[in-house]
């Protein structure tokens, strides 16, 4: 049983008690007022795909968004699919908020991504690879080769491919083989000429997408009447069709007749008992085993010129209806289109962007951890810039190494230090961060690294690396039997001349200098008394059996934050009800809890202006007369994943501001362990307020949402300049250090 349960209790935030939120009334909780979690993400993935299709983006830019949209559809049918379809099959009849059944939402969703996917593949066919080809950048079909290139790519078949096929028959003989998650298949329909009967045989294709022809053959002949031959910069050819026009080396004797390419996807959530479980890594990696193996088929993408034996035969084999299947034209599986981007053409990519060093840090970047640090002597610089005042980065626009890698890398090896704490959610294997908590224990420090195994699709790096950071004396604990750790802190002790000092780092990404570069995250480091002291108690009821159910500042989940989120939204209520200022300024992934989007219903009939920017699944319905007429919801989908949250309350002219790891979805209220931190430094909280305007008046990333669930891209006014929010938020940074 979980020792971190939700607790109705109360406490003040900075300083003054919040009041008491009332349920919302029964009518603001019909389902006409909210929008289906699966069609809204499906309409945040048409947002995704438009950036592909939007000429404005950068040629292989789109390409990355192209294989972006493919890559997002497989999880969302190997978890949200699978998921509504398991509970079709156990008749659950339950319906959700928006008052849809489970098969009524399966058959919502193929009504709404079939044109999606069609669109999709179209576009890359007919327009991409035609601009690919302007800019010198071929993907050849077989009948465009010459002789030499043939002549190659044999040979390349032969001594490359050939050896690593296994042609599978389907006969009496031969059971209907398993087709493994994800890969990618030809299947071939073809005559026997002493039975005179047809047989049905499986390949399963090598990873290996598209083979790139050497530069000698790179030579294109022109159809054109010139018939002139052009140099180019990049020839390759899928490898499929090489494959399918080798066929007669793998069924010697056999009249090839038709052939495909298919791909199955596979329900790959994961289960896990965890009450049952004497050991959680141990059951977590038996689960990895059986989705490796894959679940039940729930999705089947086929070229639409599959001959029917081939369709019929897999859609029975697999148990799959006609909702299941999606017939393609062009490339199938092209979330492999993110290869592309390896190509030396900077001129077809947005322009590249390192992130910079935030001005109080410059100083310390002149010079790297010094050998004496390395042996144990202090060394002040960064708790000293932390002393001086709360500092906020914004990740990718300030560097993260330079900062947050940096501050843990250094409590790793000063002799002051004593104790780090940390969550990890998410890192790379190869994550200094792993490595300079290693060393803060080889360095006698007492360190503690709260690793979540049941972090989804990320649980074998997870469990590589915990193993890892155990076996050099770190102690790693798994979180909470229930509830997955979400929440991303650092918690440093250090014994200075006044005392034990307290350092943290509060953020809203993970601990992942990969991610770091393609994310929009905030993080807070602070040696503010009452946060340490908080992070304390939270680690304690992470690690041992304490029953912390109230914080001096932190709001965490699952104890308070629901509670402490609808009365700041109370409060605003309050405040417009008695004819003062009142104004609610959120930022998110994704907006998906009931109770609270009631209260924003509750709160806009109260007459407070709320702007939301939710980059994901959004189920309110701002607009809606007499209901959230005063709400208004955009999407920002640009370079960079927007991943930061952020919550700003007007309270009056007294506002608050608060940033942390939580959504407003019941799983991160609810099922999860989160911490949303106040800023309350006045020149920190301004920045936020100042980079939420600017985010909400972006006319070039920005999405508006309508009641109908429809989103409308923001385009400039007729003489009106483009405003980018992450453009202008990187030429800030730029300018911070020009004024130093």
């Amino acid at each position: 049983m979980s020792t971190l349960s939700p607790s109705k209790a109360s406490s003040p935030i900075n300083g003054s008690e919040l009041p008491p939120a009332t349920p919302p009334p029964a009518d603001l909780l019909q389902a006409e007022y909210y929008l289906n979690r699966e069609l809204t993400w499906l309409e945040f993935n048409r947002r995704v795909l438009q950036e592909g299709l939007d000429s404005r983006t950068p040629l292989l830019e789109r390409l990355k968004f192209m294989a972006i949209f493919s890559s997002n559809l497989d999880e969302f049918f190997m978890v949200r699919v699978a998921g509504l379809k398991q509970q079709v099959e156990a008749d659950v009849s339950k319906l959700t908020p928006d008052g849809l059944s489970p098969q009524e939402q399966l058959d919502e969703i193929s009504q709404l991504l079939r044109p999606m996917v069609v669109e999709q593949h179209d576009h890359c066919e007919q327009v991409l690879r035609s601009l690919l080809k302007q800019h010198q950048i071929h993907i050849l079909n077989y009948a465009d080769l010459n002789e030499a290139q043939t002549t190659y790519l044999k040979d390349y078949f032969e001594h490359e491919i050939f050896p690593v096929l296994t042609p599978l028959a389907v006969d009496p003989g031969h059971p209907f083989p398993y087709i493994s998650n994800l890969s990618l298949n030809l299947a071939v329909v073809m005559r026997d000429p002493d039975q005179e009967s047809d047989r049905f045989a499986r390949l399963k294709l090598p990873p290996t997408r598209f083979i790139k022809l050497p530069p000698h053959l790179w030579t294109i002949t022109d159809t054109g009447k010139n018939k002139r031959k052009t140099k180019v910069l990049w020839v390759g050819i899928p490898l499929e069709d090489v494959v399918a026009h080798n066929l007669e080396a793998l069924f010697p004797g056999m009249i090839i007749k038709e052939y495909c390419v298919f791909r199955i996807t596979r329900n790959a959530d994961i289960e896990v008992e965890e009450d049952e479980a004497d050991d959680l890594m141990l059951a977590i990696e038996k689960e990895l085993r059986k989705r490796r193996l894959g679940g039940s088929a729930v999705r089947m993408e086929i070229q639409t010129s599959a001959p029917s034996l081939v369709r019929e035969t897999l859609m029975t084999e697999l148990d799959l209806t006609a909702n299941d299947v999606y017939e393609l034209s062009g490339l199938l599986n092209l979330r492999d289109l993110i290869s592309f981007m390896a190509i030396p053409r900077p001129q077809l990519k947005d322009t590249p962007w390192t992130p910079v060093v935030p001005p109080p840090f410059q100083t310390l970047e002149q010079n790297d951890l010094p050998d004496a640090l390395r042996e144990g002597e202090s060394w002040e610089d960064v708790f000293s810039l932390i002393r001086q005042h709360d500092l906020i980065i914004h990740h990718p626009y300030y560097s993260f190494s330079a900062t947050v890698q940096r501050f843990i890398t250094q409590s790793a090896h000063d002799s002051k230090v004593q104790a780090i704490k940390m969550t990890l959610y998410r890192t790379s294997g190869d994550s200094p961060i792993i490595q300079a908590l290693i060393s803060a224990a080889e360095n006698g420090k007492q360190v503690v690294a709260l690793v979540e195994l049941k972090a989804r699709f990320d649980e074998e790096n997870n469990i590589l690396w915990a193993r890892k950071l155990e076996k050099a004396g770190v102690h790693v604990v798994y979180g909470l039997v229930g509830l997955k750790t979400h929440t991303k802190v650092v918690l440093v002790v250090r014994r200075e001349e006044e005392g034990i000092r307290r350092y943290i780092h509060i953020g809203t990404g993970n601990y992942n200098p990969k991610t770091a570069k393609l994310y929009t995250d905030l993080g807070l480091l602070s040696c503010r008394r009452e946060l340490g002291a908080d992070l304390s108690e939270l680690f304690n009821t992470l690690t041992g059996y304490s029953k912390q159910r109230t914080y001096r500042k932190l709001l965490v989940a699952p104890v308070g934050l629901r509670d402490r989120m609808a009365a700041l939204i109370q409060r605003e209520i309050n405040h417009a009800q008695a004819g003062e200022s009142a104004r609610i300024i959120a930022k998110m992934n994704s907006l998906v809890d009931q109770q609270l989007i009631a209260k924003l219903y509750e709160a806009s009939q109260a007459g407070v202006q709320i702007d939301l920017i939710v980059r994901g699944i959004c189920c309110l319905r701002p607009g809606v007369p007499d209901i959230s007429e005063n709400i208004r919801v955009i999407s920002i989908i640009g370079r960079y994943l927007e991943h930061s949250r952020i919550f700003w309350f007007h309270n009056n002219g007294s506002s608050e501001c608060f940033i942390g790891s939580a959504d407003w979805m019941p799983r991160n209220l609810d099922r999860r362990v989160e911490a949303v931190t106040p800023m309350e430094d006045e020149a920190i909280a301004q920045q936020l307020y100042d980079m939420l305007i600017l985010m909400l008046n972006d006319n070039r990333q920005a999405w508006e949402l309508h009641n109908d669930g429809h989103y409308e891209q923001r385009r400039p006014a007729e003489g009106e300049a483009e405003h980018s929010s992450q453009v202008i938020l990187m030429e800030q940074a730029l300018e911070a250090i020009a004024r130093g």
